[in-house]
């Protein structure tokens, strides 16, 4: 246990002694505000016309904005996932240390869950810090904040399962460029995979559906936490740390 914080911190401290984490951080708050002032403006806009109209419809903050704003940023998550897993193991086989840790007393478990915990933690931190902007709808609204941490929550879940695959594809290559869009064509891959299930019925578009990730966000962003979404996601990371396992245990033999 002591070896994986030790590879989480460095880990850590990679991401924030190079400009890599600081410019993560800009582009997603950057990303993240955006959608977020444009999500207010149409409340409000249509909180006016409906006013203006006499007309009373059903105004929620936390479905019409901290809702939709979130998942907004899941479709983003599939470009940022790339750009946080694709050095985890590619730099290493790019500049030959892979050969010490494959040959190091460290087990493997401990190297793996160090490094994807530490991606884990910087995307974590990515978006705690957009909650800041959700701090205006306390001031000026009344959103209710139970659903709002479950929907983070699933967020969290998912990008946690993208990192936990982005790991795996990481030790496929020494090129991180390669790593970074394999991880983006999978995720992408996987983020459609439920679009089949809304034309056809048939098993295996059941079976499509329910390996999407999306799938399994839309109770998570209601602010309902289901224990079948909740398994699927802990499984899935799980596999991915799987494959990552037995990825750098062929590493380990032919070192």
């Amino acid at each position: 246990m002591k070896n994986m914080w030790v590879i989480c911190v460095k880990e850590l401290r990679t991401y924030f002694v190079s400009p890599i984490a600081y410019i993560l951080f800009i582009i997603y708050a950057g990303l993240f505000g955006w959608f977020f002032w444009n999500s207010v403006g149409l409340f409000i806009y249509y909180s006016m016309e409906s006013q203006m109209r006499g007309e009373m419809f059903p105004m929620n903050i936390n479905d019409q904005i901290v809702r939709q704003v979130l998942g907004d940023m899941n479709v983003v998550n599939l470009l940022f996932i790339p750009l946080i897993t694709m050095r985890l193991f590619a730099e290493e086989k790019r500049n030959g240390t892979i050969e010490l840790l494959a040959t190091s007393p460290i087990r493997d478990g401990e190297v793996i869950l160090g490094k994807w915990l530490a991606s884990l933690i910087l995307y974590a931190a990515i978006l705690l810090f957009t909650g800041l902007d959700f701090l205006f709808l306390f001031k000026y609204g009344n959103p209710d904040w139970k659903p709002m941490a479950i929907a983070y929550l699933g967020v969290l879940l998912q990008a946690a399962v993208l990192l936990a695959l982005g790991t795996f594809i990481s030790t496929l290559t020494k090129n991180q460029i390669i790593a970074g869009a394999v991880t983006f064509g999978v995720c992408l891959l996987i983020f459609v995979l439920g679009w089949v299930g809304s034309y056809q019925y048939s098993a295996w578009a059941r079976v499509m559906t329910y390996i999407s990730t999306t799938t399994h966000m839309e109770s998570f962003l209601k602010g309902v936490i289901d224990s079948k979404d909740a398994i699927y996601y802990v499984s899935a990371i799980f596999l991915g740390l799987f494959l990552t396992a037995r990825s750098l245990e062929s590493l380990r033999w032919r070192a």
